[in-house]
Parts: structure tokens; C-alpha cells; sequence
């Protein structure tokens, strides 16, 4: 039988908060999405403002990250023609981001879970999606 860790509600809010805090204080309105250790949503929210696209976007950046225990933007390199690893961005049916903003949750090491931001720059996206790990970390 196997043992899942898996983040609860009250521990999404809280990667929420980390987030949104951070978006407040450099002026950026985004989407944020986390999900449990299958990619599957457990909490979003879209601060006022906030992008349509980066709805979906946010939401896959965390599918990303949970499914393949690494940040997103690890696999933006690999996904630019010529690489070996270009196409990636077409699995699990177009829903693999190769875009920064998605980082996993891990905890004893073990991915509980993901975040993914999505509104700003890739890099103020990464800044408010490590800005939430470190709100639940920290916690």
C-alpha cells in the first residue's frame, strides 16, 4: 500500500497568500494555481486584473511542475527547436509548460504538490510562485 502526502486546502491558501503578496508589491496582477502531487487543482484564485489566458496558464504551470517534480522553467531550454527535448511542450495534451512560473512543493522530500503563476514576465511569475513555497515553508 502506498503512503501520498498530499497539500491540504488550508496549506494551498497559504501558498496562495505567499504569492499574492508578493504580486501586491511589485504591481502585478496575476493567476494563482495549486494543485496536489497529480497536477490536479486544489485552490486558484485570480487577483483583480489578472490576465484571462494566465487563468489556464497558471493552472498548467502547476500540472508541470507536479507531474514532473521540477520548475517549469528547467524545461524552457530543452523546449526550442533543435533541442533533443523540443515537442515536450505538447504532452499531456498541450498542458506541459515549458514557461517559468511553476515550481513543486516538496516536503521530506517528496512533491506534495505545485504552484503556478501566471500574469507578469516569466521571471515576476517565478518571483511570486517562490515567493509562495517560501510562504508555506516558512509557516
Amino acid at each position: 500500500m502506498l503512503n501520498v502526502k498530499r497539500l491540504s486546502l488550508e496549506e494551498a491558501d497559504i501558498l496562495i497568500r505567499g504569492a499574492w503578496a508578493k504580486a501586491q508589491g511589485i504591481g502585478v496582477p496575476m493567476c494563482i494555481a495549486v494543485t496536489d502531487e497529480a497536477g490536479y487543482l486544489i485552490a486558484f484564485k485570480r487577483m483583480d486584473g489578472g490576465k484571462q489566458l494566465s487563468t489556464t496558464l497558471s493552472q498548467d504551470k502547476a500540472f508541470t511542475a507536479a507531474i514532473s517534480k521540477k520548475p517549469t522553467a528547467d524545461y524552457n531550454v530543452s523546449g526550442v527547436p533543435g533541442s533533443l527535448g523540443f515537442g515536450i511542450q505538447q504532452a499531456a495534451s498541450g498542458r506541459f509548460s515549458t514557461v517559468g512560473g511553476g515550481v513543486p512543493v516538496v516536503v521530506d522530500g517528496d512533491v506534495v504538490g505545485a504552484i503556478g503563476v501566471s500574469g507578469g514576465a516569466p521571471e515576476q511569475d517565478m518571483a511570486c510562485a517562490d515567493a509562495g513555497v517560501s510562504a508555506f515553508l516558512n509557516a
